[in-house]
């Protein structure tokens, strides 16, 4: 079976948990592909955490969880020395984030400082304890969930974590055939039931290193700095998106184009993630998310700059 049977394959065993969400689940799959993170903002119950499982458990992925809480301390995220009296010296303690998929649950419910501790691992792929640095497992992933702004107990994630990540989605309720459905296999089994494992990390590897090798043209390459150049300019924004987004928004358009059977990028890949990719990057003028927000500025990017024709 090549790559891409492998990936259809993926979110067809995802979806045996996951009613309704298709294009979240393709996106999620292309950020895996892209090597990146992703945030996903939304109120409680909406299949948050069932999707992480299931993409964990379809990919053979060593999964971690945190449920984060003002009483999370940097030392469970990262790990702590202890003494060993038999040895007598230091010994490492992992922490939870030393796994392949690392789920941060409610991750704007913890303080900055804890936030903060998943840095490292999420831009270096290591972690630092007691001036010792340790690699985390490879693959290795975060996906992390968030309150919409303002529930209580949250605060606001720092401009520089929020950056790391790749995409920022939403899963929204699900449509009245769509909870229907829900409850009907939940009549018969639990949610996770079904969902088996598709691929090794061998073939893991193998269908990441096909998404990277997916052409971008040259004029596709100008097509995505125009559209963050036209973040830059817009006079809602203190800041447009950086460098990084440019990576990120390149990378994840090459994994869409791969899920998609081409070997080539084309404008309509990038339009698909484009907003996803950007928004929470932008940092908006004070006052201004009273008449716009972020993602209806991303939008007016897309729709200002005319796309390339690639042959």
């Amino acid at each position: 079976m090549n790559e891409r049977n492998l990936a259809a394959q993926v979110v067809t065993e995802v979806k045996k948990a996951i009613v309704g969400k298709d294009a979240v689940l393709v996106k999620v799959l292309a950020a895996v592909l892209a090597r990146g993170h992703i945030l996903l903002e939304d109120i409680p119950g909406v299949g948050k955490t069932t999707l992480a499982l299931a993409f964990a458990k379809a990919l053979n992925l060593q999964f971690s969880r945190v449920q984060f809480t003002p009483d999370v301390m940097p030392s469970d995220i990262t790990g702590f020395s202890i003494y060993n009296k038999e040895t007598g010296k230091m010994t490492y303690q992992p922490g939870a984030v030393m796994c392949n998929l690392f789920l941060a649950d409610e991750l704007n419910r913890a303080t900055s400082r804890t936030q903060s501790a998943l840095l490292e691992a999420m831009e270096e792929g290591q972690v630092t304890v007691d001036g010792v640095s340790r690699p985390v497992p490879q693959p290795f992933m975060v996906i992390a969930t968030q309150n919409p702004a303002g529930a209580s107990g949250t605060q606001k994630l720092p401009d520089s974590q929020l950056d790391r990540f790749l995409l920022r989605l939403s899963m929204g309720y699900p449509s009245p055939a769509e909870e229907l459905e829900l409850l009907r296999r939940r009549q018969y089994s639990h949610g996770m039931e079904g969902t088996e494992q598709v691929v090794d990390r061998a073939s893991l590897e193998q269908m990441r290193q096909a998404a990277g090798d997916v052409h971008v043209d040259e004029e596709i390459m100008k097509y995505i700095i125009r559209l963050v150049g036209a973040t830059r300019k817009h006079p809602q924004l203190l800041q447009g998106a950086s460098p990084r987004a440019t990576l990120a928004v390149t990378a994840v358009s090459r994994a869409v184009a791969f899920l998609r059977g081409r070997d080539y990028v084309v404008p309509e890949d990038v339009q698909t993630i484009w907003v996803d990719a950007v928004a929470h990057r932008l940092l908006m003028v004070p006052g201004a998310e009273r008449t716009t927000g972020s993602r209806e500025i991303a939008r007016a990017a897309l729709q200002s700059v005319d796309p390339p024709r690639v042959q």
